[in-house]
């Protein structure tokens, strides 16, 4: 009984799926959750709340403004009870208004107020799904850290196929499982982490640095302080917030991060080197701006080579399981195994930002995970839900 003693709080919306709902909460019981369910008005259409009571073994809530529950359980005291929110199915219309922040019924006020992690059970028409306002609250629901599962492909109830259909209450369950797990993946680990570009200066106005926006390694920094980490994240120049618990030390140069990751290495289990460190710098900065000087149409600098973080990491005679990141245009494979032996690291990701959509400055990303002997595809997702299958893939390989 793998959910033993948890509470989860199961919400469900207007679909066609609702009829999943009570396996649902059967399975969940199954392995010994505590399960209570909330419906939203439009989800008493497709399954009654008498169903979901006689399955459950609670009453079910749905009305914010109901004073038989403000006098029990109110919506703060029913939010603040769940280990795990899970809204399946979660409509189109749920998701656009929980993206909006509204509370304009209970299960959406219920979001608010909950300290618990939520996660979301897509399930809707598949053009509904590919709509672009509906990929965009998405991004946003993600953004905020919301669990997004699912959805699947294939026939619909329309007669449709494509993405859309709900995930089968048995994955829902396991996800439950993998979410609640009594050990968190990472559990006292200290992980040393870099992300961002840096910036190597010319003269007081002027840097060469590079498009890196820091997005992957600042998600990989929250996913692993969700797993329970300690962070210490080593940031290059970036205009992103710290996430919660994570102890972020700020930076420019290549050779300051070098000097702020060398002091620390010896104190951590596990480094990710994420951020896109310039190779060179300029071989003098000048005390003041460089001007333009007559009709010279060209100007030389002499660069010289940065400190090689990563090499320097794995060249420790003690060191920490280290990752290192490729980021690269062409032959991406040949160059990441190359990394990987030469830099003598455990695992390396490497990504194509070549192509469009995916990389630097976007929102997703994908990648192709190696280590001696094996690899593992990470499909395009945004950038948090991408960082939480890293994490998850670099400690089974840490664990072991």
């Amino acid at each position: 009984m793998r959910l033993a003693d948890k509470r989860i709080l199961l919400g469900v919306s207007g679909g066609i799926a609702a009829y999943k709902s009570a396996e649902l909460v059967r399975r969940l019981k199954d392995q010994g959750a505590e399960v209570r369910v909330v419906m939203t008005r439009s989800a008493k259409e497709f399954i009654t709340p008498l169903t979901l009571q006689a399955v459950s073994g609670h009453p079910v809530a749905y009305s914010l403004l109901d004073p038989s529950a403000e006098a029990g359980m109110g919506h703060i005291e029913l939010a603040k009870w769940a280990d795990l929110v899970l809204i399946a199915p979660a409509s189109a219309n749920l998701m656009a208004r929980m993206a909006a922040g509204m509370a304009d019924e209970l299960l959406t006020t219920l979001c608010l107020a909950t300290p618990a992690p939520i996660a979301l059970a897509p399930a809707m028409n598949q053009q509904m799904y590919l709509n672009g306002a509906t990929q965009a609250n998405l991004k946003t629901l993600a953004s905020r850290g919301i669990l997004l599962w699912g959805p699947d492909a294939g026939s619909q109830a329309c007669g449709d196929v494509g993405p859309g259909r709900m995930l089968d209450p048995l994955e829902l369950v396991d996800r439950c499982c993998q979410q609640l797990a009594a050990e968190p993946l990472l559990a006292g680990v200290k992980l040393l982490l870099t992300a961002g570009p840096t910036r190597e200066a010319l003269d007081p106005v002027r840097y060469i640095s590079n498009h890196s926006s820091g997005k992957m390694g600042y998600a990989i920094a929250r996913a692993a302080r969700e797993a329970g980490a300690e962070v210490t994240l080593v940031s290059g120049p970036v205009t992103l917030a710290t996430p919660a618990g994570v102890t972020r030390i700020d930076v420019e140069s290549a050779e300051q991060m070098h000097q702020a990751v060398m002091s620390r290495v010896d104190e951590c289990d596990l480094f990710i080197g994420c951020a896109a460190v310039a190779d060179y710098r300029p071989e003098q900065v000048a005390s003041q701006k460089i001007k333009k000087s007559g009709d010279n149409d060209q100007m030389v600098v002499k660069l010289v080579k940065n400190p090689d973080i990563i090499a320097a990491v794995g060249a420790l005679s003690d060191k920490p399981f280290t990752v290192g990141f490729a980021a690269e245009t062409v032959d991406v494979e040949q160059y990441a195994l190359d990394k990987l032996q030469r830099k003598r690291l455990d695992m390396i990701a490497a990504n194509d930002v070549s192509r469009e959509g995916q990389g630097f400055n976007a929102d997703d990303n994908a990648l192709t995970v190696f280590w001696q002997g094996g690899q593992a595809p990470l499909p395009l997702a945004d950038k948090l839900t991408l960082a939480r299958h890293l994490i998850a893939l670099i400690a089974r390989h840490y664990r072991h």
